[in-house]
């Protein structure tokens, strides 16, 4: 590739910063990687609900993979004009997270067992902020562009509190392993999302501070950690797995409960 990442820009093939293509490369090969990994991990798993976690987190990191390779091979991103300045926009950014980020607030609702309400409103305000956001980047007045920001950061305001507050009510009485399983997420996913509206702001879409190399490199360390580490964390918990398809306690852990 030669330090080059080829992209679409209105049918014709243009050329972004040298290095930028590094991390679009990196996203790709880890997210391929946390996708393979969860697949071999859920392979011969049994208990149903266990298989319904493995399936919703193995898809979110396959979905970015193809996002990123998209976006690698120059499929994935268009130039827009603001005022006398070409941005580049990589809108398979935003395609992605259409579809990953509700699987991830599933895995959530799944594991407070929230009713069919609050997670369809939840969807329906992460697919809200997600195309605010997109629109926001589209916008070729420079102004707008912050309004639509602000649009999109309130809806996300409006998920985290759900989750921060929503649903840490329903811990109550809850499983002891699922309890702290969640709290581990949902903080994660508390500081992790909160990271996005911030590196929006500051970069090439917002108010320019860091370039757009900088900015897919962070891009793509919030990606792979809110995807691949949520991931991780949570199926390698026992939190998933319902009363008869909890993994059996060794001898000598019986032993001990004895």
């Amino acid at each position: 590739m030669q330090g080059v990442l080829l992209q679409l820009n209105k049918g014709s093939i243009t050329s972004s910063p040298e290095g930028e293509w590094i991390w679009l490369a990196l996203g790709t090969a880890l997210m391929g990687i946390g996708t393979l990994y969860f697949m071999v991990q859920g392979y011969g798993v049994e208990d149903p609900e266990a298989k319904q976690f493995y399936a919703i987190t193995t898809l979110i990191p396959a979905i970015a993979f193809a996002s990123y390779l998209a976006m690698l091979l120059g499929y994935g991103a268009t130039v827009v004009t603001v005022g006398n300045e070409e941005l580049t926009i990589y809108w398979a950014r935003y395609a992605d997270w259409l579809f990953t980020t509700p699987l991830l607030l599933l895995d959530l609702a799944l594991l407070v067992d929230a009713d069919q309400g609050t997670i369809l409103g939840l969807v329906g305000a992460d697919g809200f902020m997600i195309v605010t956001g997109l629109v926001g980047a589209l916008t070729t007045v420079y102004e707008y562009r912050f309004i639509w920001w602000a649009v999109s950061t309130a809806a996300l305001a409006y998920i985290l509190y759900v989750l921060y507050f929503g649903f840490t009510k329903k811990l109550e009485g809850m499983d002891e392993d699922r309890a702290s399983t969640f709290k581990i997420l949902r903080n994660l996913v508390v500081v992790l999302w909160s990271l996005y509206p911030v590196l929006w702001l500051i970069g090439t879409e917002g108010a320019g501070v860091v370039n757009l190399n900088v900015e897919t490199l962070l891009f793509m360390a919030l990606d792979v950690s809110a995807k691949v580490g949520f991931g991780f964390i949570l199926l390698r918990s026992r939190a998933i797995f319902g009363e008869t398809g909890a993994p059996e306690p060794s001898a000598d852990e019986a032993a001990a409960g004895d």
